[in-house]
């Protein structure tokens, strides 16, 4: 594709090391943040001016939370940052040996690349199914999902066959990892106190919601104490958890598994992530779909090129498969990359990187939430929600943001109101299946 003339990167040279980001995720913001006094250019690519707090998507996608509130403009993340730029542009590739980040509007020479562009949706290979199913992974895809369950309601009340109708009512979440389980935990909620009150007309005992889970247990990541309680808490509200089931196909409102099968107009993927690979990088240089890395998160076979967060595989004795895809180890590794870029420019010795672990959480709803802790500390119910909501409170990007979400949530809890059900743009099977190219 030519580019227009009239588009060009616009970065200016400069007579300092030029370190370019991938990316403006959780990874790329506390490098980019870090590296504020270091004598080089950062320059950041990212094809949103935004940074988006993805363990919240999920509360978007059910009404519980507007997108701005999870969401923060890069540019001002940087303000007084006078070594930073930022470009809002597609990263289509990567030379090594000509040390380039290819883009939709021109190539930009690097010194150093730190890839950080997170993950993408992982559909393991059914191709079909990524075609009809709704993924939830980036503002966009919530904002889908939000219109899309809205919607279902709408046309509900509309609706005089009662099998199409049953079809319709139903809810399958594939993934019963902490997205899956956050979910459905909230369609529940959603069918507990708030549909029944704004859809009279229509009788919500019909709705189904099925969490499908390939392995014997939720919450695979986090101890066997929390999924066990996970389920628990999940089936308590009325949701129908399926173990030790895989989904074959999903056609006409009719979702096959190994065994059985579920009648159902919607499935929500929450199965997995996978590396966010871009062109360029060799097949040698990928583990499992992911960069593979030294301890200095730096590429194999690259001098000048690193990779954090989600979509770099370092493998250690602790973690031989590579560390957890989530926020925590992309925020340190950021953080710590930044440090040995420091090093690295007064000539030290780079040092290597440990993840500390600071625990992992869930929420199942209302006054229900699980909690690991390091040195085997656990916690579930009541102060486990609360653990969880000062945790997310403190990790989102800008005081606005923090405020915003906090009134939301002490709204909803007092008076069980979700405020954002709005469908501010339809959404149709045509959008779902330009979204899965574009994922």
């Amino acid at each position: 594709m030519a580019i227009p003339t009239h588009l060009k990167l616009s970065v200016p040279e400069t007579e300092h090391p030029r370190i370019v980001i991938i990316g403006g995720g959780f990874g790329g913001l506390k490098l980019a943040k870090a590296l504020k006094k270091v004598k080089a250019q950062v320059v950041m690519l990212d094809r949103n001016n935004f940074h988006t707090f993805q363990p919240l998507l999920y509360q978007v996608a059910t009404a519980g939370l507007e997108p701005d509130s999870i969401a923060g403009p890069l540019r001002k993340s940087f303000e007084g940052h006078f070594n930073y730029i930022f470009r809002m542009v597609k990263v289509t590739g990567v030379d090594f040996e000509k040390q380039e980040v290819q883009t939709k509007i021109g190539n930009l020479k690097y010194d150093y690349l730190v890839i950080a562009n997170g993950s993408v949706t992982n559909y393991f290979g059914q191709d079909e199914l990524q075609k009809k199913v709704l993924p939830l992974k980036r503002v966009v895809h919530a904002l889908d999902l939000r219109s899309h369950i809205l919607q279902t309601f709408e046309q509900a009340e509309f609706t005089q066959d009662i099998d199409k109708l049953d079809k319709m009512m139903n809810f399958t979440v594939v993934g019963g990892g902490p997205t899956g389980v956050e979910v459905s935990g909230a369609l529940a909620e959603l069918r507990n106190h708030i549909l029944p009150s704004d859809y009279p007309d229509l009788d919500f005992s019909m709705m189904q919601i099925n969490l499908v889970e390939g392995s014997d247990r939720l919450l695979n990541g986090m101890s066997e104490k929390s999924g066990k309680e996970a389920l628990k808490a999940l089936e308590k509200i009325g949701v129908n958890v399926k173990l030790n089931s895989m989904v074959k196909s999903f056609e006409n409102g009719i979702v096959k598994l190994n065994e059985g099968e579920l009648e159902s107009d919607s499935v929500i993927w929450a199965a997995g992530v996978k590396g966010n690979i871009i062109n360029g990088i060799n097949a040698e240089s990928l583990t499992k779909g992911r960069i593979l890395v030294d301890e200095f998160n730096r590429a194999k076979g690259q001098e000048r090129v690193f990779a954090i967060g989600d979509v770099a595989m370092m493998q250690t004795e602790d973690y031989p498969d590579g560390h957890p895809m989530m926020a925590p180890v992309a925020m340190q590794q950021g953080t710590h990359l930044a440090k040995n870029f420091k090093r690295l420019f007064s000539g030290k010795n780079l040092e290597p990187f440990e993840y500390f672990d600071k625990g992992s959480m869930a929420t199942i709803g209302r006054n229900k939430a699980v909690v690991d802790m390091p040195g085997g500390m656990h916690f579930k119910g009541f102060f486990a929600w609360l653990i969880w909501m000062f945790v997310h409170i403190l990790y989102l990007i800008g005081f606005r943001n923090k405020l915003i979400t906090l009134n939301n949530w002490i709204w909803s809890y007092f008076t069980y109101d979700k405020g954002t059900r709005l469908i501010i743009r339809t959404f149709s099977a045509e959008q779902r299946r330009k979204a899965s190219q574009d994922e």
